[in-house]
C-alpha cells in the first residue's frame, strides 16, 4: 500500500513536531518534510511533491495563505488549513485560503480536548484532503476584473431556463464550497434582486464570520439569518445559515431552529430546500455545490417535485462530486452545469423574469 505523502507548516516549533510525530505513527502516512514558514513551504512542496499539505494561516517570512495561494497557482496540491486563530483577521485569511483552492479547514486542538482525540481527526482529515483532486488557480484572476465585467461576460450565449415566476435562491454547498459561492455571486449582475439563502457547512469555530468575510467579497449585502425577516425586505440579499442552527422558510419569513442535525449537520441543506419546497414550491431555484455526503439531495428533489427549477454542479468542477451526485442519482436536479455556468444561468433568469409581466 502506498502511503500519504505529507508536508507540514508550522511555524511553531513545539506544534509542529506534534504534529509530525502524529503522521509518522500513522502507518498510512508518511512524513517528506516540515516547514516553518510559508516561503519554505513552497519550496519543499515544489521540490518533494507532497500528496497533503498541512498548513498554518499565521506564518512569518510568508502567511499561509500566501504560499496557498502559489501553491494552487503553481504546484496544485490538496491543502488542510490548521489554525488556532479566531481573530476575525485571522479568520478571514482561512476564508481567503479556501477561496484560493485550500481544501478543508481544523481547528488546532483545544487545550482541555482528550488527548488522541484531535489527534484522529487530524490524521482522518489529511488522508481525505489527499483523495481531492484539485487544479490549478491562477492568482487574483476574479479581482482583476470587475463584478459587472464577470457577469456581462458570464452571460454571453446562456440560454435561459424555461420562464417560471422565481422568488427566491437557495444554496447548498460543503467542502469547496466558499470558493463555489463567491464565483456565482460574483457573476450575478447588479440588477439580480432575488434573495439568495446560503447554507454552508464549515467548522463552528470557524462559521460565525463567514457571512462578514462573504460581504467584502462582493458588491451585494451578507449577513446571518436573525429570524422573522420577510422575503421582501431581503431582496438582492444573501443570507446564511447562523452556526449549528437550521435555517427555514415558514410563511415567507425565515426562521431558525435547533432541531436535530441532519445527516450530522446543524445547519442542514435539507432542512432548508424542504421548507422553500412547502412554502415557495414553483417560485424557488435551489442550487446544489460540491460537497461530501447526500445532504440536500432529497430537499433538492422536493423543489423539484413542487415545480421550482434545480440545479446541481456537475462533477468536473467540484472539489468534492457528493452531495451534487447525490441529487443526481435521485433525480433532483433538472440542470447540471459546472461552475462558470450556475451564476449565469440565475442571472439568465432574472433577465427573463423581468421580461414576465405579473
Amino acid at each position: 500500500m502506498n502511503r500519504i505523502r505529507v508536508l507540514v507548516a508550522e511555524d511553531s516549533l513545539t506544534v509542529r513536531r506534534h504534529f509530525c510525530e502524529i503522521v509518522s505513527a500513522d502507518p498510512e502516512l508518511m512524513l517528506v518534510g516540515e516547514a516553518e514558514n510559508g516561503k519554505r513551504a513552497i519550496e519543499l512542496c515544489d521540490r518533494l511533491r507532497p500528496d497533503v499539505v498541512s498548513m498554518d494561516m499565521m506564518m512569518p517570512v510568508m502567511s499561509g495563505f500566501s504560499a496557498t495561494e502559489y501553491i494552487m497557482a503553481h504546484c496544485p496540491t490538496p491543502i488542510l488549513v490548521v489554525s488556532s486563530s479566531l481573530n476575525r483577521g485571522d479568520v478571514f485569511k482561512t476564508y481567503d485560503a479556501l477561496a484560493a483552492g485550500a481544501v478543508d479547514v481544523l481547528e488546532k486542538p483545544a487545550d482541555d480536548e482528550l488527548r488522541g482525540c484531535w489527534e484522529k481527526k487530524y490524521g482522518a482529515a489529511l488522508k481525505l484532503v489527499s483523495r481531492i483532486r484539485v487544479i490549478t488557480r491562477p492568482r487574483a484572476t476574479l479581482e482583476r476584473l470587475g463584478h459587472a465585467q464577470i457577469a456581462a461576460r458570464n452571460l454571453k450565449g446562456v440560454s435561459p431556463p424555461a420562464p417560471r415566476r422565481a422568488e427566491l435562491v437557495a444554496v447548498g454547498a460543503s467542502t469547496g464550497g466558499p470558493a463555489a459561492i463567491v464565483e456565482i455571486l460574483r457573476a450575478l449582475p447588479e440588477r439580480f434582486r432575488l434573495p439568495i439563502l446560503v447554507v454552508l457547512h464549515i467548522n463552528a469555530p470557524f462559521a460565525a464570520s463567514f457571512a462578514d468575510w462573504l460581504d467584502g467579497q462582493t458588491s451585494r449585502r451578507v449577513s446571518c439569518a436573525l429570524g422573522g425577516e420577510s422575503l421582501e425586505s431581503l431582496a438582492g440579499r444573501v443570507v446564511l445559515a447562523p452556526p449549528d442552527r437550521h435555517m427555514i422558510v415558514r410563511d415567507g419569513r425565515l426562521a431558525s431552529t435547533r432541531d436535530a442535525p441532519r445527516h450530522s449537520c446543524r445547519p442542514s441543506v435539507d432542512t432548508l430546500f424542504e421548507s422553500i419546497a412547502r412554502s415557495c414550491g414553483p417560485g424557488a431555484v435551489a442550487c446544489q455545490l460540491t460537497g461530501m455526503g447526500s445532504d440536500g439531495a432529497a430537499g433538492l428533489l422536493q423543489i423539484r417535485e413542487a415545480g421550482g427549477l434545480t440545479i446541481a454542479q456537475d462533477e468536473a468542477t467540484s472539489v468534492i462530486y457528493g452531495m451534487p451526485r447525490a441529487a443526481v442519482m435521485l433525480g433532483a436536479a433538472e440542470r447540471e452545469l459546472p461552475l462558470d455556468q450556475i451564476g449565469p444561468a440565475l442571472a439568465a433568469l432574472a433577465e427573463k423574469e423581468a421580461e414576465t409581466p405579473v
